[in-house]
């Protein structure tokens, strides 16, 4: 065969390459590093420049951690501890205060005998608010929510379980009243689950309560409100204002809306004076001058006066931020509504709404984590509170002088309820973000 023919043959692969790895900068760490911290000229500057600050915080810091005492009764203790390591009373932390005091920290004056009683009803509350926070979760499981606010106030305040039966019992009332009185008038039936809980409520449910406790006292040992402090106090003013508020503000910003001048001017009222004046103010209104409005000889708990204003504030902010969502909703959802002959309430129920609760889960979670960093403003009118408690334990001849590590304990105890809810955020925006799917 000639060398010309021998040329003229094709070469056909008889098998394929193996694949080849990446290369180095395309992948893993590296590529990450490439891409997020030496991306340009003035990253790399930045990010050599965030290395040496961080280099110098931990250089600075780190010490005073690493040589931290946890075995101390005080802090004459702790400071002897770190003398016979031969450092100084600055050179390493006192977190002894903390394995001290922890339990006033977090249980404030509850009787230490009940502890076990707020731990459950937080526990209760996790369970009960889980039907709501995940669609996953059996409907069959909202029982649970209903019933959970009367678990945790019969939980934490005790005394006989009648007074939290006779509410239920009131909201019952209610529904009868809707269910019997709808057929006849819609009006009607709407007027009487409002009128007829509340007559229930005001001269009746109080005296079968105590009837009931005197001929069956079956309950827990009451704890009054003035034994409540710590982060017991803070969540306990903060969940219930967030749970209260959150409907609340969504009726006002529909009541802002409406075109009937007398529902559109109150709420538009409500929120403006609400909104433009501090809450510090309202927690001084709320202490000092309520008892004022009130008949001769009533008592009327501090505590509750304090979550009502704290309620009103949040649902004011909540108002503004639903109103929001709902003006960025376009015109043709409302009108989609009318042409399907919804009623106002079923368009704002099936369509309106969860469009605009969705656009305002940001601002509403953003509120929720403001207002629960505000329950600390209670110290000011009396209540202790974690800084009131950490003002109160400082006071103590034993650890008089401790600063830092109260505070550090107590950042960082409101960092994890905060970075919790802000991570549940965003864990259900991305869930109902169908159109990126």
């Amino acid at each position: 065969m000639s060398d010309t023919n021998t040329h003229s043959v094709s070469y056909v692969r008889e098998s394929m390459l193996a694949e080849s790895a990446p290369p180095s900068t395309e992948t893993g760490t590296i590529k990450w590093m490439r891409e997020n911290l030496f991306s340009s000229v003035l990253n790399s500057v930045l990010t050599v420049l965030s290395i040496l600050v961080v280099y110098w915080a931990v250089s600075k810091i780190g010490p005073w951690f690493w040589n931290s005492v946890w075995d101390a009764g005080s802090l004459t203790e702790c400071r002897e501890i770190l003398a016979a390591k031969g450092m100084t009373g600055h050179d390493g932390a006192c977190f002894g205060v903390i394995k001290d005091r922890w339990q006033q920290l977090i249980f404030g004056f509850y009787p230490s005998e009940y502890y076990w009683r707020p731990v459950l009803a937080l526990l209760v509350f996790f369970v009960g608010i889980t039907p709501v926070l995940f669609d996953s979760v059996p409907r069959k499981m909202l029982i649970l929510t209903i019933l959970t606010p009367f678990v945790m106030y019969l939980l934490l305040w005790g005394g006989a379980i009648w007074l939290p039966l006779m509410v239920v019992a009131g909201f019952g009332v209610g529904y009868l009243a809707m269910k019997f009185l709808s057929p006849v008038n819609g009006l009607l039936g709407t007027i009487g689950a409002i009128i007829l809980p509340l007559i229930f409520w005001l001269y009746l449910a109080g005296p079968i309560a105590g009837w009931l406790t005197f001929y069956a006292p079956i309950g827990f040992e009451f704890v009054p409100s003035k034994s409540f402090g710590g982060f017991t106090l803070s969540l306990v003013i903060g969940i219930v204002a967030i749970i209260l508020s959150l409907p609340l503000g969504i009726l006002l910003a529909l009541a802002r809306q409406s075109n009937l001048p007398i529902i559109k001017y109150s709420a538009v009222t409500f929120i403006e004076v609400i909104r433009g004046v501090p809450l510090i103010v309202w927690l001084f209104t709320a202490s000092l001058l309520l008892n004022y409005f009130l008949p001769p000889g009533t008592n009327f708990d501090l505590m509750l006066r304090v979550i009502i204003m704290v309620t009103l504030f949040s649902a004011a902010y909540i108002a503004e931020v639903v109103r929001g969502g709902l003006a960025a909703l376009p015109k043709g959802q409302y009108e989609g509504g009318d042409s399907l002959g919804l009623s106002y309430w079923q368009s704002m129920q099936l369509i309106i709404l969860p469009q605009a609760l969705k656009i305002s889960i940001p601002g509403i979670v953003n509120t929720f984590i403001g207002l629960f960093k505000d329950t600390t403003l209670v110290v000011f009118i009396g209540l202790f509170d974690p800084i009131g408690l950490a003002g109160a334990i400082r006071a103590s001849t034993d650890w008089n002088g401790i600063y830092w590590e109260l505070f550090i304990f107590i950042g960082v105890m409101f960092f994890i309820f905060c970075f919790s809810m802000g991570r549940y955020s965003l864990y259900l925006e991305n869930k109902l973000q169908r159109e990126h799917r």
